[in-house]
């Protein structure tokens, strides 16, 4: 499967639980907080200062999409 950035970051983690530590390590420690759940991983990115496409191509090499 291939994820996008504008899916929420509740759906990457149903997608896989490993999603998880990748988002951790990119700098999203707010995983577990509620308004994040709904948040597209772009809107997360932006908010953290982070590169959305290059966590997604990151996320996609770990599962094997890319």
């Amino acid at each position: 499967m291939t994820i996008n950035k504008e899916m929420t970051i509740a759906e990457l983690i149903r997608v896989d639980e490993g999603i998880v530590p990748l988002l951790l390590e990119s700098g999203m420690h707010c995983i577990g907080c509620p308004s994040a759940q709904g948040e597209s991983l772009e809107m997360a990115c932006m908010v953290h200062g982070i590169d959305a496409d290059e966590l997604e191509a990151k996320i996609n090499a770990y599962l094997g999409a890319e």
